[in-house]
Parts: structure tokens; C-alpha cells; sequence
């Protein structure tokens, strides 16, 4: 029987982990004419006013502000502002470079976005087709395919589902049955300690402390240039949120490539030991 390759799932926030900055701030809100200032403090003022969550708020405006704006509420045109989105150092040939290191080591690297950002404009972005499943918020189209309400919201704690979801194998945004059924780790497709967590800031703790605490690894990424980041990535590690903060930078140059090939390695040395340990035992029998 051919021993199954291990997976490591590669889990992505998006806004300041991939990308420099809020993905409405690459086109978005310059075409509805505003800064990116006064359109969340708008979307704060919403928020904080009627005690709504701060992710309802921002896709609220977002369609009002667009109407009022005459742009298209369209979902190809929410796409289209995706393709303006920057990305960090290294992004664009990460995915490449990642996979084919896993594979050589006898690993298959699946990727995930898990983000309170939007599905339609990361799947804009030219780095979409490289995730097996992007968990983000998203709009509700009515018959014309114009956004209406949202459909998902994903908040920081709401992002924590989605890390149940991937151990079991459930690309299912909307399910709430399978995700709830028990299950024994030994066979969940993806255990936690083969998952490492990307993200940038406290909207990500939840996510980070949960893969930590399971035996995975979580990854705070800062921007060298904001001294802010790089203080609340100090923080994280100081209180033991995350394994390691490394610059946002995906070259192979870089730290995230050496603590991402590390933990490869260690999967694949661990699932050998495993498979040894296993027919040891079936030996005494």
C-alpha cells in the first residue's frame, strides 16, 4: 500500500499579510471618491453607532457609497478592482517556489485564504488561482448579479471555523453539519500540527492562537517601513501568539521562506517517524 503524501495547508490572511494594505484602498475607494481616511472613518462611524459589526459596516458602504458614485454594484466590477491590488515582495512567485519545495520533499502544500476581506475582489487578484479554497466575506446578487447584502461576513472569531473546516477537508463555506460532527484526529485530512497561519495583526489572534495551541505554527507578518506592525508582531510572539514574526517578504531571501521550508521539513520528518513507529507496532503483532 503506497504510503498517502503528508499535507501542509498554508492558511493566508490577506489585508497586510499578502498585501500591503485594505484591498478597497487599491481602486476602490478612489472611485467613489474618497480617501482611504474618511471612508473608514465613515465605516467606523457606522459601526460604532449602531453597534455593528465592523465588517457589516465596511460592506455596507461600500454599496451605498457606490451608488451614490454611480459605479457598477456588478460582481465582475467588484473583481475588476482585485486586479489593482499590490501584492509584497515575492508573492507572485511564492506559490510556485513553496510547491515545488514540498514536492520534492514528498509534501503536498495546499494554500487558503482566510480573510474578513472580499472574495470577489482577492479573486480580481493574479495570485487567485493558487488557493484551494478562499474563505472571505462576500455579497448576495439578485437575479441582475448586482450585490445587494452581504452573503458571508467573516469576522476574527468567525475566521476560526474556517481552520475546522480545512482539517476535515470541507470546502463547503455554508456547511454547519459536517464541520460540527465528531471526528478522530488520526483521520482528519489536515491536522492542525500540519497547518502554519499567516497573519498580521490582533484581528488575527483567534486563528493564531488555536493553530499554536494544536501543534500547528502561526506566522505574524510586519512591514519593516511601519514601525506599528513590527511592535504588534513583537507583542504576538512576547504573549506567545505566533511561533515566529518574520518581514513581509516571500523571495526565497527571505525569512519566510527559511521558517516555512523548516516546518516542511519537520512534517515530513514526523510522518516518517510516525510510519516507522506503525510498523514497528504491526511487527509485535
Amino acid at each position: 500500500m503506497r504510503k498517502k503524501k503528508p499535507i501542509v495547508a498554508l492558511i493566508y490572511d490577506f489585508d497586510g499579510t499578502l498585501s500591503p494594505g485594505n484591498m478597497q484602498e487599491f481602486g476602490f475607494i478612489q472611485a467613489i471618491g474618497k480617501t482611504p481616511e474618511e471612508f473608514w472613518r465613515n465605516s467606523d462611524a457606522v459601526s460604532d453607532g449602531q453597534e455593528m459589526s465592523h465588517i457589516l459596516a465596511y460592506m455596507k458602504l461600500m454599496i451605498d457609497e457606490a451608488r451614490i458614485a454611480g459605479i457598477s454594484l456588478k460582481r465582475d466590477s467588484f473583481v475588476s478592482f482585485g486586479k489593482s491590488i499590490k501584492l509584497f515582495p515575492g508573492v507572485k512567485e511564492w506559490f510556485a517556489l513553496i510547491n515545488e519545495y514540498g514536492r520534492k520533499k514528498g509534501v503536498t502544500v495546499e494554500h487558503y485564504i482566510n480573510s474578513s476581506g472580499l472574495t470577489e475582489m482577492i479573486e480580481g487578484t493574479e495570485i487567485a488561482k493558487e488557493f484551494k479554497k478562499i474563505f472571505a466575506s462576500s455579497f448576495w446578487y439578485d437575479q441582475d448579479n448586482v450585490a445587494v447584502w452581504p452573503a458571508v461576513a467573516v469576522d476574527f472569531t468567525g475566521k476560526t471555523q474556517f481552520l475546522f473546516k480545512i482539517t476535515k477537508g470541507i470546502l463547503d463555506i455554508s456547511d454547519k453539519t459536517r464541520v460540527n460532527e465528531s471526528q478522530k484526529d488520526e483521520s482528519k485530512l489536515i491536522p492542525f500540527s500540519n497547518m502554519i497561519y499567516f497573519g498580521d495583526g490582533e484581528t488575527d489572534i483567534p486563528c493564531m492562537k488555536i493553530v499554536k495551541m494544536f501543534g500547528g505554527n502561526s506566522i505574524a507578518v510586519y512591514q519593516p517601513a511601519r514601525k506599528e506592525k513590527f511592535r504588534t508582531a513583537q507583542k504576538l510572539l512576547r504573549q506567545e501568539r505566533v511561533n515566529f514574526i518574520c518581514k513581509a517578504d516571500y523571495s526565497i531571501e527571505g525569512e519566510i521562506w527559511n521558517v516555512v521550508t523548516s516546518i516542511i521539513d519537520k512534517v515530513k520528518m514526523e510522518g516518517d517517524f510516525t510510519c516507522l513507529q506503525r510498523k514497528m507496532r504491526n511487527r509485535s503483532l
